[in-house]
């Protein structure tokens, strides 16, 4: 058999491979016959939709599918919760689903919230891409929208899905690392896929640490169709925005939440639920009139893209509230089902190759996960309107049909069921035209793979580009082979060489002057040079939506604020302070040296809930000293309370000390850094109150980081 040499032949050594593979060692599918393309799906047309007889396609994700019982492969730990969804005005100029154009009725919804890399049994707070996915209960059936809280993706074609998920998972020579991208396989793979450039700057930003389920942003990721009454198209990306704003927490943090209660997201959205602060998102849409599909600088239909707000504003259409808990987490949490192929009449898929191929295999996924064909009629899947159809029978049916008659057409059974006219409300697929070959391509307009990619780096505020860099530096530090580094480093100077400097700095390693750029987006024999990635400039410098810093900061609702005492406190300077965060919609909570009744100045008694050893500052959004001279002494004096102050400065959260507890301050490493409007606040109560709610409001006080670092 005749050898050949690859790219990666020539760079085998460097590479370090687990085995030694022939090099006339060619890919086959299971059935041993050679694959020439295992990077695109079959497509009628290079942007047509994936066409049902692509073997290859459907032979490799239904393998990838079944890897893994009885949990989920991706999205398998997971936090959910009953609501509803309320229209703002109807959306009939754009679509006929009736959801979206009726505001008397409360559609009700089941959300679930997630990680993707791990385990059920791994942490909240991975380093991760979180699941946002809806489902709508709809009077005209279900529809699931099916997202992310990060709006692009690390693949161009649902093909290399599988070797995505592959490459992130534990290494399967030792199982490690646990829900972690840092390591060679990940690392290996995204070197060698410029597409993912820019889904890996949002990887490595705050966005994929956020503070809570609750504050953070959703997205469809793909471009789907609204169809309207007239058959007219137009084009949708659907955004969450999270009414609470949209907050991070500190890498360092989320590492120390982790070891301290890996449940902290679930924990936090059962716990906002039952104490009634319902968690509350608006629906947002960026509509695209189907004459503009090709008047953009990037492809509607590229997973990769986002389309900037300041060139398409995000319409609120409505709201999402999260109002009632599970009542069992595995009935309902683990037996929901989601599919992206869940619509209604009104809206439709596109032919973004992502999308199309997750239309295969979330059914397929649902077929052995969930033990065969009637998942639907699970209840937390059950529509709320009728299901006729002829499908019967299947392990664990529920229905009980009647009737001598499961096929369509029929007299015996009345014709019964009938299909339903369009006016009737019948589901009818968009009329696209399509005349195309049948081939395994991508379209030219998908590969631009850093314009955005910088766009999203250059919109980040200082403090979150510093953050990035860390990011990478902690991820890349974790990569033993040296040749993945550097090849790595120049995906990263493709997008920012300030960036891929610092990062260079920090793992060093000098970024190469030059380094091969790979790209197995192609066909064996295709010519590599068609399908290098174009180098465009966005047209926008910076857009304002791509920065956390530039979120909502008028609200302290939810916000958990740890209140340190100990006996002798002054009762007045806690009733103050509690009082005005309370009215503000702050939660307090009373954390002391130990257990049971603190007895304060006036001989009043208050009962801490949490001491400073089953708890810690990184569970709170803000600290409060109060005053009272034995419990000042208390607290300067004790080691636990003053590493909960240093940790809390670390991490830049709001500080407030009543005027009296200055000694507890002066215990601190902190206490002569601070500097102007830092986020430390001290005085009288009544006097500060207003100042430490505003300081609350700002979540964080990211500028304490670089130049005065405190041990903790």
């Amino acid at each position: 058999m005749p050898t050949r040499k690859t790219p990666v032949d020539a760079k085998s050594a460097e590479l370090q491979p687990d085995r030694e593979s022939p090099a006339d060692q060619f890919m086959t599918t299971n059935q041993g016959v050679k694959v020439n393309d295992d990077n695109n799906s079959l497509k009628a047309g290079e942007r047509g939709s994936t066409l049902l007889e692509d073997f290859i396609l459907r032979e490799k994700i239904t393998h990838f599918d079944h890897e893994r019982i009885p949990e989920r492969i991706v999205h398998a730990r997971g936090s959910a919760a009953h609501g509803f969804f309320e229209l703002y005005e109807p959306m009939g100029k754009f679509t006929k689903a009736g959801f979206l154009n009726n505001t008397n009725i409360k559609t009700p919804v089941f959300v679930r919230f997630s990680t993707v890399a791990g385990s059920r049994g791994s942490t909240d707070l991975a380093r991760d891409v979180r699941g946002f996915a809806v489902k709508f209960y709809t009077e005209e059936g279900n529809f699931d929208l099916v997202g992310n809280n990060m709006p692009v993706f690390f693949i161009q074609d649902a093909m290399k899905f599988p070797d995505l998920v592959h490459a992130v998972k534990p290494e399967p020579h030792n199982e490690m690392p646990q829900a972690a991208s840092a390591h060679d396989t990940f690392w290996d793979f995204i070197s060698l896929m410029p597409e993912s450039a820019h889904m890996i700057m949002w990887l490595m930003s705050d966005r994929a640490i956020p503070r809570s389920y609750r504050m953070m942003e959703g997205f469809g990721v793909h471009t789907f169709r609204f169809i309207n009454e007239k058959n007219e198209a137009s084009f949708v990306k659907f955004h969450w925005k999270p009414l609470l704003g949209v907050h991070s927490v500190a890498w360092d943090e989320a590492q120390n939440i982790s070891g301290k209660d890996p449940d902290y997201h679930r924990r936090d959205l059962w716990e906002a639920i039952e104490s009634g602060n319902f968690p509350q998102w608006e629906l947002g849409v960026q509509i695209v009139a189907e004459k503009d599909e090709h008047s953009f600088e990037f492809d509607l239909l590229d997973p990769t893209k986002i389309i900037p707000e300041e060139i398409v504003p995000v319409q609120r259409i409505g709201k999402l509230t999260l109002n009632r808990n599970p009542d069992n987490f595995f009935a309902e949490t683990e037996q929901v089902a989601f599919h992206v192929g869940h619509i209604v009449p009104g809206i439709d898929f596109t032919n973004d190759p992502l999308l199309q191929g997750r239309l295969f295999s979330y059914t397929d996924t649902q077929l052995i996960r969930l033990g065969g064909p009637n998942f639907h009629e699970i209840p937390i899947n059950r529509p709320v309107v009728p299901v006729h159809n002829n499908q019967r029978d299947g392990a664990m049916r529920q229905q009980i049909n009647t009737g001598r008659t499961s096929y369509h057409p029929n007299t015996l059974g009345g014709g019964c069921p009938f299909q339903a006219k369009m006016k009737e409300g019948g589901f009818t697929s968009y009329a696209e035209r399509i005349d195309s070959k049948k081939i395994r391509e991508r379209s030219e307009s998908f590969l631009d793979h850093f314009s955005q990619a910088t766009l999203f780096f250059n919109s980040q505020s200082d403090e979150e580009k510093e953050h990035i860099v860390k990011a990478f530096t902690f991820e890349l530090s974790k990569v033993e082979t040296l040749a993945v580094r550097e090849r790595m480093l120049g995906i990263i100077a493709k997008v920012d060489k300030g960036l891929a400097a610092a990062v260079a700095y920090g793992i060093g390693v000098s970024v190469p002057k030059k380094v091969a750029q790979y790209n197995f987006s192609v066909p064996a024999d295709a010519s590599p040079k068609s399908y290098e990635p174009v180098m465009k400039k966005s047209s926008l410098d910076r857009s304002e939506a791509l920065s956390m810093a530039n979120t909502r900061k008028d609200s302290i609702a939810t916000r958990k604020i740890a209140f340190l005492v100990a006996d002798g406190v002054n009762a007045a300077s806690v009733a103050a302070m509690k009082k005005a965060l309370e009215a503000a919609g702050a939660v307090v909570e009373i954390v002391a040296p130990r257990l049971g009744p603190v007895v304060a100045e006036d001989g009043t008694e208050i009962n801490p809930i949490k001491t400073f050893t089953n708890s810690s500052s990184v569970f709170y959004d803000a600290l409060y000293v109060p005053g009272g001279t034995n419990s000042v002494a208390t607290l300067a004096d004790d080691a636990d309370a003053v590493h909960f102050l240093n940790e809390a400065f670390k991490h830049c959260k709001a500080i407030a000390a009543d005027a009296d507890a200055d000694q507890v301050l002066e215990s601190t490493y902190f206490i002569n850094k601070i500097e102007g409007d830092d986020g430390v606040i001290v005085g009288e109560p009544k006097k500060i109150a207003k100042d430490f709610i505003g300081a609350i409001a700002q979540h964080r006080f990211w500028e304490r980081e670089r130049p005065r670092k405190v041990p903790a």
